[in-house]
């Protein structure tokens, strides 16, 4: 409780003290987590091409797609399906086999060879495959066999139900209804033998076919069903399995399976099932088809065809990429990172100048201070000097001493700028006295979290000399404002701001009592670390203040669950946790920090948000979950778009064992399954985006080289330079480069 002090019982902390000490941040020594090697994985680089009708059918033939459709039969040419001759009516399945492709349409069989098209048969048929060395065609009512020059037809007697697919499984030729399966004996369809165990699932339509190895796998509206011998098995969303109303079934290219479904398209990859949705990977929900390349997949919808190329990278190439992305499409300016807004009207991107411009780009710095940390590069250094004193800026640019802007904008400059304030109010932007500057106030305990945690980063493994005295400098004036001005940040008009409040008064009050936990530690880590790096007495004192007033045991209890959850304070609570343990030495105050993050971590860490996993493991020294995080590093898309997604509609939402779910009844999802996002997201939102917008990727980039920094993930062990480099342009739209008046000289640097 406030205003009231508690005898706190001294317990040993969670983390050793850490020994090992690299570039002036300590690492613990001996940890309890596994390193995971930066190996070579496949990354997927996905695109679409829109069509006015639906794609029926994909094949691929000598490395040529070539995709069905109402029409015919078209091949892919670039980004753009062009005709491919052969038939002239709907075409709903296509095949390659014995070295040629097989077109099956509503008027025909065709057969397409050497460069050349020719007519088999005149009837519609309904699937084909290869039998004992043997092409097999099915049509509604009989199997024929292909002779090379026509088809000879292989059963006695007109199937009694019509035949809608055919599949070779261990040396035995299964055909498939719409409920049920048979297999070919003595020239004719027989069900008794087709099973002793199980059963498909119950009232299912089937879909599709596909034999491999072992297991003769049949899609299904009610999942996947699996025949293995005389066993049928079914694969549902609690098996993993993503969405249940599957539509086809393909062969990968890696041992991996493609499974289509009338809501997206699913890879199965062993026990793992990753989920390629509309509107990122696929151009409609509903796939109609699959087929595989070398390291190339194909997915035939009602809208198009969704693209996923495979290509080898590591996540130090990725980091290249995204860094390389930074530069080339606009988004860094001034020393600030922007994500980037679609401005309709004049068909281009545009950079926002948001509300936390500051905040955002805290997270680059980070990253390059973690970078050269483990580089020793000096133009990383450099650029990292760079960002510094665009972050130090901020707090110089406003008449009020220690008072940091959110963002700065040029008089006039080409870029929208944010119009909304905290709590919904208006935006604050300040002219300055020369009129060439804007700065936005109202500045929130976000951007104060951020350049403590950020600035004291850039102390210890970045600066030197001038600049070590330019970061002491900076978090003196701008955490001696909040001590001397009575724990607020007082804006220009004399008030507090909306959101830096860490008064008593505020926090005791209805409307800040549920901040009192987090905004009390936030509290206690300005003075803190402020102390710990310029030694200014101070900070002691207001320690101490603090102290009087029980916010260290307000802490304890920071993460809120109920009755409502803000993931971005989670973001917060962690900008806190690091350097707040780092610097404190008090075994009473560590033991409750250190019980606080266990708490939080324990609400956090079903998410696997890498940023949130390494903090936790950098403090304590414990496992960390850092295999999930590296699937996770690996699973953020190249392309930074913001695209619509979709996922409450899938059946393998179950809540993963091993994890107690305190914020939602369901699972979190991946970069691959939302897109990219800042690290204030919440990944158990299942549905959203759609914006357009792109998105910087400082987030993801601190993470990586965080986790570098910390061995949690060591470095690739390829010598191929272009598994580690990018070298060609990456960017492929952004906003047009900054041409604006440069930064104004920072202080003494």
């Amino acid at each position: 409780m406030l205003g009231a002090t508690k005898h706190v019982i001294a317990v040993s902390c969670l983390v050793g003290f850490c020994s090992h000490v690299f570039a002036g941040v300590p690492i613990p020594k001996n940890p309890r987590w596994r390193p995971i090697e930066d190996a070579v994985y496949l990354q997927e680089v996905g695109r679409k091409i829109e069509t006015a009708e639906p794609v029926l059918a994909v094949a691929v033939l000598d490395g040529v797609l070539f995709a069905g459709n109402g029409q015919g039969v078209q091949r892919l040419d670039g980004n753009k399906l062009v005709p491919a001759g052969g038939p002239r009516a709907a075409v709903r399945r296509l095949k390659v086999l014995g070295g040629a492709l097989w077109a099956l349409g509503e008027k025909g069989l065709w057969r397409y060879a050497n460069g050349a098209w020719s007519q088999i048969d005149g009837n519609a048929y309904a699937d084909i495959c290869t039998h004992r060395g043997e092409i097999v065609v099915a049509s509604a009512t009989h199997l024929h066999r292909w002779t090379g020059k026509g088809l000879v037809r292989l059963s006695r007697w007109p199937s009694q139900a019509p035949i809608a697919g055919i599949a070779s499984y261990s040396e035995t030729l299964y055909v498939r209804h719409a409920n049920r399966l048979g297999l070919v004996q003595d020239g004719r369809p027989e069900y008794e033998n087709v099973q002793d165990w199980g059963h498909l699932p119950l009232g299912s339509t089937t879909r599709d076919m596909l034999s491999l190895g072992s297991r003769l796998l049949v899609a299904t509206d009610r999942g996947l069903a699996v025949l293995r011998g005389m066993s049928w098995y079914h694969v549902l969303g609690e098996d993993g399995l993503c969405y249940e109303d599957t539509t086809c079934v393909a062969p990968g290219f890696d041992r991996d399976v493609w499974i289509g479904t009338t809501r997206g398209a699913i890879r199965a990859v062993g026990d793992d099932y990753h989920y390629f949705g509309c509107d990122r990977w696929i151009p409609h929900d509903k796939v109609n088809a699959i087929a595989c390349g070398e390291r190339v997949v194909y997915i035939a919808t009602d809208g198009g065809l969704g693209i996923i190329a495979y290509e080898p990278y590591t996540l130090l190439k990725k980091a290249t990429w995204y860094e390389r992305w930074l530069e080339e499409s606009g988004q860094k300016r001034l020393g600030f990172v922007h994500c980037l807004l679609w401005d309709q009207k004049r068909r281009t991107y545009t950079r926002f100048l948001s509300d936390n411009d500051v905040g955002w780009t805290s997270h680059y710095l980070s990253a390059l201070c973690f970078k050269y940390a483990v580089t020793k590069d000096p133009q990383v250094r450099a650029e990292a000097v760079h960002v510094f004193k665009s972050v130090k800026w901020s707090e110089e640019i406003t008449p009020i001493d220690g008072f940091p802007a959110r963002a700065i904008r040029v008089v006039g400059e080409d870029a929208v700028k944010s119009t909304t304030g905290s709590g919904g109010l208006p935006a604050e932007w300040h002219r300055t006295p020369d009129g060439k500057w804007e700065w936005k106030g109202d500045t929130s305990s976000d951007e104060v979290d951020a350049h403590v945690y950020c600035v004291s980063v850039f102390y210890e493994l970045v600066a030197q000399g001038k600049e070590k005295d330019a970061a002491r400098e900076h978090l003196r004036r701008v955490i001696g404002h909040i001590v001397d001005k009575g724990w607020v940040l007082r804006d220009v008009d004399g008030k507090p701001t909306r959101w830096a409040r860490w008064d008593p008064d505020y926090l005791q009050r209805p409307y800040g009592y549920y901040a009192r936990g987090l905004n009390g530690m936030e509290a206690l880590n300005y003075v803190t670390t402020a102390h710990a790096i310029t030694g200014d007495p101070k900070f002691k004192k207001g320690k101490e203040q603090l102290m009087t007033w029980g916010y260290h045991n307000e802490s304890l209890r920071q993460k809120l669950v109920f009755p409502e959850v803000t993931h971005f304070d989670d973001r917060l609570a962690f900008f806190t946790y690091y350097p707040l343990l780092r610097y404190e030495k008090d075994p009473k105050l560590r033991s409750i920090f250190c019980r606080s993050l266990e708490r939080s971590w324990e609400v956090k860490r079903i998410e696997n948000v890498p940023w949130f996993n390494f903090i936790y493991g950098a403090l304590t020294g414990n496992e960390c979950q850092n295999e999930q995080a590296v699937r996770n590093l690996r699973a953020w898309p190249l392309d930074l778009v913001d695209y619509r997604y979709t996922n409450s509609h899938r059946h393998d939402l179950q809540v993963p064992k091993g994890y107690r779910n305190y914020v939602a009844d369901w699972k979190p999802m991946t970069g691959r399954e939302l897109g990219p996002g800042w690290l204030d997201r919440d990944v158990q939102q299942l549905d959203g985006g759609g914006s357009r917008r792109i998105l910087e990727p400082s987030g993801w980039l601190d993470s990586y080289w965080m986790g570098r920094y910390y061995r949690f993930i060591t470095p690739p062990t390829t010598t191929d330079k272009n598994l580690m480099t990018v070298n060609q342009r990456v960017a492929r739209e952004g906003a047009a480069p900054y041409r604006g008046p440069s930064r104004p000289p920072v202080g003494s640097l």
